[in-house]
């Protein structure tokens, strides 16, 4: 998949599953598409994946659901297995709150799939 960000000259390739829901419209519910997420991490991906370009470590494929998910949110022991149990909830409402989970899709981005580029 072709990513554009809100940068006209900025573009570059996000590899994500076929089988992925394609990107919610901005402000429609988070629909586990993981474009946000390929892009470029949130504060909290920025911390684990020690980077602050590119795809977030954090990012899981759920089988069950077929979406994107975020490691720190759904199992941060996965991610941190050091991590204490007892702060692993408060961790994965901390994730939540920095993805800004409740606010609805706020990744202004353009894409493209594959299939678009090449005019098939």
């Amino acid at each position: 998949m072709l990513v554009k960000a809100s940068h006209p000259a900025a573009m570059r390739v996000i590899h994500l599953r076929v089988d992925a829901p394609p990107m919610p419209a901005p402000g429609a519910p988070c629909n586990g598409c993981g474009v946000c997420c390929a892009a470029e991490p949130c504060p909290m991906g920025a911390l684990v994946s020690g980077r602050r370009h590119g795809r977030c470590k954090a990012l899981r494929w759920d089988d069950q659901r077929s979406q994107y998910r975020c490691g720190m949110v759904m199992r941060p022991q996965t991610l941190l297995p050091w991590l204490p149990a007892m702060l692993r909830p408060w961790l994965s409402g901390l994730a939540r709150r920095w993805i800004s989970s409740a606010s609805g899709c706020d990744a202004h981005l353009q894409t493209t799939a594959p299939d678009d580029l090449s005019g098939g």
